[in-house]
């Protein structure tokens, strides 16, 4: 399939005028978005040694462990979570999205909910930090690489989000879709990419109501690097990295399972399910252990890999009679 490489012109009913802008703006700060946090916020924040940049949350913090929201291994830092990414919109090297991703504009944004919901539309920035109660959560993410963090997001369930447009009968799968702006993901504009953006993912809709699902618009506190998914990104904890797809701007309702991105790429190394599971390996190497960052040559720290990557109790039922060998 061919690539685009234009930037496509912009209606002007579509640009946001200055004024619109800055009662964005001045919205968000009166919601306390830009200033203080709340006590429990401030606490967690200082606690976990958030570093300074980025707009501070309220948030109360997630600990109720038999959900699976808090994990009290030892969070990775923040650096490591930041220098270290997968984000091909912008390079393919680890350290290419906090080079590069600074480019990318991510206020205004808005969300755009379609397909098999009664009330179709889009959530804007302001409704996403605003009209939902944030928490902060402490996961686990574990990468197809065979590497692995201990990142506290804040966000909240994608549940919450989906009940607003009132799924239908039919809606069985949700499916998302990452920004495409070429003019500032100089990934997207690689003549060797071999990737049909934008990028997409997609889960069946017990994984997308399932209360671990997060969507989540910050981590340490504060609101989201551009490498890290800006302004809003998934989280699926049990699942392979790859699966917790950035910077979204689209989720649409199906009734049909959606192409994946990776899975549509390489289906025989990357399936839709995409759940962690030691006992299955990527064809080119073995998905046992991991190497928990930080890590360095002379002292990786490698650890055994858990299946469900350690959330078996909270979301093993999901797969019940499947054959997770075939259904990767």
């Amino acid at each position: 399939m061919a690539k685009r490489y234009f930037v496509p012109p912009i209606p002007s009913s579509e640009i946001t005028s200055e004024g619109a802008y800055l009662n964005r703006r001045q919205f968000m700060r009166a919601a306390g978005l830009t200033a203080s946090t709340s006590l429990m916020g401030s606490l967690s924040a200082t606690a976990h040694g958030a570093p300074t940049g980025g707009a501070e949350l309220e948030y109360s913090q997630a600990t109720d462990n038999s959900q699976g929201f808090y994990t009290a291994e030892k969070q990775t830092p923040f650096d490591d979570v930041t220098a270290y990414c997968n984000f091909y919109e912008f390079g393919t090297d680890k350290g290419d999205p906090e080079r590069y991703a600074h480019n990318m504009t991510v206020d205004p944004w808005s969300i755009e909910v379609t397909g098999a919901v009664s009330k179709p539309g889009k959530l804007h920035l302001e409704d996403l930090l605003t009209g939902f109660e944030l928490e902060e959560r402490v996961y686990r993410l574990r990468c197809v690489e065979a590497w692995s963090m201990v990142v506290p997001w804040v966000g909240f369930s994608l549940g919450d989000l989906l009940k607003r447009f009132e799924p239908t009968g039919k809606a069985r799968f949700v499916a998302f879709e990452t920004l495409y702006k070429p003019s500032e993901m100089r990934g997207t504009r690689s003549f060797t990419s071999t990737i049909d953006w934008p990028y997409r993912e997609g889960l069946r809709m017990d994984e997308a109501m399932h209360p671990l699902t997060l969507m989540a618009v910050g981590l340490y506190g504060k609101t989201l690097p551009n490498q890290n998914g800006a302004p809003v990104r998934l989280v699926v904890p049990w699942k392979y990295g790859f699966k917790s797809i950035k910077s979204i701007v689209r989720i649409h309702v199906l009734e049909r399972q959606p192409q994946t991105t990776w899975e549509m790429m390489q289906p025989s190394e990357y399936g839709f399910y995409a759940n962690v599971n030691p006992q299955v390996n990527h064809p080119r190497w073995s998905q046992a252990t991991e190497r928990r960052l930080p890590s360095t040559l002379f002292r990786p720290n490698r650890i055994p890999t858990r299946l469900f990557n350690g959330y078996e109790e909270q979301v093993a039922e999901l797969y019940k009679g499947m054959d997770l060998s075939r259904d990767y």
